[in-house]
């Protein structure tokens, strides 16, 4: 059912500032015929949702890597850079194929919305037309989508079965994808992304004609900094200079800029990426896996660095927000509580590193969404109706409801528990994409 140009009632739940829960009862919104919010009231609807259910906004996912979701959760034990170059390249260099490419990126986008995506950052491939194919297939699906062509030319760190021919083709062909996607007939649903792998992959010429390209389109751009000792301490071999640094340097860090892990930004870095605007693609799980480190979290937001949650599909088995959510809740633990039991309490973890499941939630929505500056993320007036509708009694689910009867309770219960089956529908921009019922 489509709820564009209708007004609609129900029990509401978002998190539009960092940390505040608010529920809004019984309320009404009224959208317009493109799905944007123009009214939040009380009174008569055109559709009531069912009673017991409550309506999140769409989760927000700033970090999947689309061609990786056949190998979600395999080859997991490996250090970073072995698991790219012995499991990882060699598949993504499959999807030159484009039959190959279309069953695995149409499963993909149809799951990460079943799983209340509604809005995905993705890095396709090193492929041009491949990476087309996924902007297509996000545009045929309804997801809300910003999608990139990875750029990886480097031939000393690059295998010669999978890399751009030269800087030169790289940049000519990002912006090749740049003027496709704007073509497409997406009112601004999909859109293009400047995608420097990270600096390993990419020569100088190539980060300097990202940069000068960045400059003239204003596109979104993602890449990866400061990931791991490995990663981060490339840069600064090659550089003298960190990631965040030396992205800047090359016109890569601005307002709409993410950078995907960045678990060990010096504090000027932090500095560097607020004053920009940009942003951090915290990925909980798949930094346990390969980070070395646990992102501060808490502090990068303290610094005011714009932050929202990635699944990092597949460095992380996991292509659902929610186990990202908790994720994020619990390294913070592990942050501020340490984890060497040899040491003494007070020596053995970061103060004042803990963040709440309230949080955790804001940076799946509303965080993710003003990490890309995209009206999306909380419903208010002129916000996109991007939402998901959680039926917590439904047998399949995992929500097992008792006598609860505050929403703040039944919702905190919904954030740790909730799973696929309790997602009843999903709209994005008021047109319904997916859900059980």
């Amino acid at each position: 059912m489509t709820l564009r140009g209708r007004r609609v009632k129900g029990r509401f739940i978002h998190a539009p500032q960092r940390g505040d829960i608010e529920v809004l009862d019984d309320a009404v919104l009224t959208l317009d015929a493109e799905g944007t919010i123009t009214t939040i009231g009380t009174g008569e609807a055109d559709v009531v949702l069912p009673e017991g259910t409550l309506v999140l906004p769409g989760f927000v996912d700033l970090h999947i890597h689309a061609p990786q979701y056949p190998q979600l959760g395999q080859a997991l034990d490996a250090p970073l850079e072995v698991w790219l170059g012995k499991y990882t390249f060699p598949l993504e260099a499959r999807y030159a194929d484009l039959d190959f490419a279309r069953p695995r990126y149409e499963t993909l986008v149809k799951d990460l919305i079943a799983n209340g995506t509604t809005t995905a950052l993705y890095f396709a491939t090193a492929h041009l037309e491949a990476t087309k194919l996924l902007a297509d297939i996000c545009l045929a699906a309804g997801q809300r989508a910003l999608v990139g062509k990875v750029v990886m030319d480097d031939p000393n760190s690059c295998p010669e079965y999978y890399r751009d021919a030269s800087p030169e083709v790289a940049v000519a062909e990002t912006r090749a994808l740049i003027d496709y996607v704007r073509g497409l007939a997406s009112d601004g649903r999909v859109l293009p992304v400047i995608t420097p792998r990270f600096i390993p992959s990419c020569t100088d010429a190539a980060l300097h004609g990202l940069g000068a390209l960045a400059t003239e389109c204003g596109c979104h751009v993602q890449t990866h900094a400061s990931e791991s000792d490995w990663a981060h301490g490339y840069a600064l071999q090659r550089y003298g200079k960190t990631d965040t640094e030396a992205l800047d340097g090359f016109g890569l860090l601005t307002r709409k800029t993410v950078l995907a892990h960045a678990n060990f930004l010096t504090d000027p870095d932090m500095d560097r990426i607020a004053t920009r605007g940009g942003a951090v693609a915290h990925c909980p799980i798949s930094n346990m896996y390969f980070a070395n480190s646990v992102f501060p979290l808490r502090h990068a937001l303290e610094k005011g660095v714009h932050v929202g949650l990635g699944t990092d599909i597949s460095g992380g088995p996991i292509a659902s927000l929610w186990e990202a959510a908790r994720g994020a809740v619990q390294a913070s633990r592990l942050l501020e509580d340490g984890v060497d039991p040899n040491l003494p309490a007070d020596k053995r973890g970061r103060t004042n590193s803990r963040i709440d499941i309230a949080t955790a939630f804001h940076l799946t929505t509303a965080g993710g969404g003003q990490a890309l500056d995209l009206p999306v993320g909380c419903f208010a007036v002129g916000q996109k109706f991007d939402a998901m509708l959680i039926d917590p009694r439904v047998a399949a689910g995992t929500i097992r409801l008792f006598s609860e009867t505050d929403p703040v309770a039944i919702f905190e219960k919904v954030l740790y528990t909730a799973s696929r089956p309790n997602i009843a529908a999903v709209w994005i921009d008021g047109r319904r994409v997916g859900g059980a019922a």
